[in-house]
């Protein structure tokens, strides 16, 4: 689910930005700290959409930096346990698919990606057995989020289902 978060932090402005405008300096900072960030809190942090407010700056002695605190919104996606997703297969392995999101990857597991017996073959194509259903890189697939872990930040995980009515590789219509 996407969300946009509203935000209160205070922004470091290092000396050699004192020349730019004021709101640009701390926007331009707010999108290096923020953008691309990864927590339990946020989830995937995809955009700085706005800055509200900016309160007054302090230098901090010894830093030469200035500190303000600002208000901003954030365009964040957090996956949610039973969430419908759209994806496009980006890698299959002898394990399963890795799913593009948008935002980030998920991953289904062998498992998990038909209501059937699958097997994995060197052209990196799962079949299911008796189906004879396929999916390869670059099919658009409709997955269930059942698992979800911020555990590592760096390395978080989304995992996925295909196995229910409706879910699994759409058709080209």
């Amino acid at each position: 689910m996407f969300y946009k978060i509203r935000v209160k932090d205070h922004i470091r402005v290092p000396p050699h930005m004192f020349d730019n405008k004021r709101d640009q300096a701390i926007m331009d900072n707010i999108v290096h700290t923020y953008e691309n960030h990864v927590s339990k809190n946020l989830g995937f942090v995809v955009n700085v959409i706005e800055l509200y407010s900016v309160e007054e700056g302090v230098i901090v002695p010894g830093d030469g930096a200035a500190y303000f605190q600002a208000e901003f919104d954030l365009l964040c996606y957090k996956p949610e346990l039973n969430e419908l997703l759209y994806g496009k297969v980006r890698d299959i392995t002898d394990f399963g698919a890795f799913l593009d999101l948008g935002a980030t990857e998920g991953m289904v597991h062998i498992s998990q990606s038909m209501d059937d017996f699958v097997s994995f073959s060197k052209e990196k194509v799962l079949q299911g057995k008796n189906t004879s259903t396929t999916v390869k890189v670059g099919d658009l697939c409709v997955a269930r989020v059942i698992a979800v872990s911020f555990k590592d930040p760096r390395n978080p995980k989304v995992g996925l289902t295909m196995r229910q009515e409706g879910l699994g590789k759409r058709s080209s219509a």
